[in-house]
């Protein structure tokens, strides 16, 4: 784990910080560059300096991926079965469930039952100012027509984008650091980009309109091609070709150190901008971060021991074990935060909210690798490491 990602709640912190000051030096700067967007029906639907950025969050992600691995998944039926259920039957439902119950009811009266978060206007929707959509009602910003929703609301928003991805990129660092199975977690990490590509967008749909938010259907879709689809075509195609040019060596030896940092500088450049809109709030409530973190905490928590749990039942290894609990309890804060900034703007609460998810991941993630080391006995077939 290099010196860049063992600190990232560091650089995390010193982005709120570097953003909060720009919103307040220069609040126009981050807006104009937002005001770059491709536009449908004169409404921004993706901003192109932060598609840009979080193209590159993806793209040293995807073109890890070896995609011959996923055929040796069939060796391996157990804990690739395990994962995928956690992942995708579990995770999504016990994210909103906590998160409801905490921003919606136990946390509601220190949030603000009244506090209200303008979100971008659904791309592809008809309706008229004053129209309600789901729990939004449509109002008209600057001549542009937006949605108001619960603030609350807006950070459940942020929440369940979180708890549809799981994560493919950290992972492979959790994993590698407690121990574990490298060619299990690389299966599931390839497995997961392509049933991203189906269930991101059904789930995403489900609960969030479960949560009476704004559901933009044609927006959610267009997040899958630019932020899955595009990064994963493009990885694997560069990876086929610099492996044929330069060899396996080579790629994974040079090319893929010099990408190391880029996911995380493109994703430190995107907190800069989105804490420079975001800044206001949180000099004001700076309360905001602990009750978005407390739900994501707990939520993490409780994935990481059924994922740990269950694989103690079903008897497998700690090796198999181990990664498994780790891809169920992180997340993809990557897509996330792509997803959150596309559908409802980079100054929403729910992009707000997947930050957060960034800002606790690493310091939990390295607690749970630390109890994975400790109990490496609890499995079958274990000696110590």
């Amino acid at each position: 784990m290099s010196f860049f990602e063992r600190y990232l709640s560091v650089w995390v912190v010193l982005c709120i910080i570097g953003g909060i000051l720009l919103g307040k030096v220069a609040p126009e700067f981050a807006g104009t560059l937002d005001g770059i967007a491709i536009r449908v029906n004169d409404a921004p639907v993706v901003s192109i300096p932060i598609a840009i950025c979080l193209f590159f969050m993806m793209y040293p992600i995807m073109v890890k991926i070896d995609f011959h691995e996923v055929i040796s998944a069939g060796k391996a039926l157990k804990p690739v079965g395990l994962t995928l259920f956690i992942n995708w039957a579990i995770k999504p439902f016990t994210m909103y469930a906590i998160a409801s119950f905490f921003l919606g009811s136990l946390f509601l009266s220190l949030i603000g039952p009244d506090a209200v978060d303008l979100v971008k206007f659904p791309l592809g929707a008809e309706l008229l100012v004053g129209d309600t959509y789901g729990a939004g009602r449509v109002v008209l910003v600057d001549g542009i027509k937006m949605l108001e929703v619960p603030l609350w609301r807006s950070y459940l928003a942020g929440c369940i984008l979180l708890g549809i991805a799981p994560c493919t990129a950290m992972v492979l660092v959790w994993g590698y650091l407690s121990k574990g199975n490298d060619g299990h977690t690389l299966v599931m990490v390839a497995i997961n980009s392509l049933v991203m590509l189906v269930l991101f967008g059904f789930l995403g749909g489900f609960l969030l309109g479960a949560g009476k938010l704004p559901v933009p259907w044609q927006a959610l879709l267009l997040s899958i091609g630019i932020y899955v689809a595009l990064p994963l075509l493009a990885g694997y195609a560069s990876r086929k070709w610099i492996i044929r040019v330069k060899g396996k060596q080579w790629f994974e030896e040079s090319f893929l150190g010099f990408l190391t940092p880029v996911t995380i500088t493109a994703l430190l450049v995107t907190l800069v901008l989105l804490f420079s809109f975001k800044g206001e709030i949180i000099v004001q409530k700076p309360l905001t971060i602990l009750w978005i973190a407390i739900p994501l905490f707990v939520q993490t928590l409780i994935v990481f021991a059924l994922g740990y749990g269950l694989s103690r039942l079903l008897g497998l290894s700690y090796r198999d074990a181990a990664p498994t609990a780790m891809i169920g309890a992180s997340n993809h804060f990557e897509i996330a935060i792509a997803t959150a900034a596309m559908l409802y703007g980079l100054s929403s609460g729910a992009a707000l909210a997947t930050v957060v998810g960034v800002l606790i991941e690493v310091p939990l993630m390295l607690m749970l690798v630390k109890f994975c080391l400790r109990t490496q006995n609890w499995f079958p077939n274990t000696s110590p490491g």
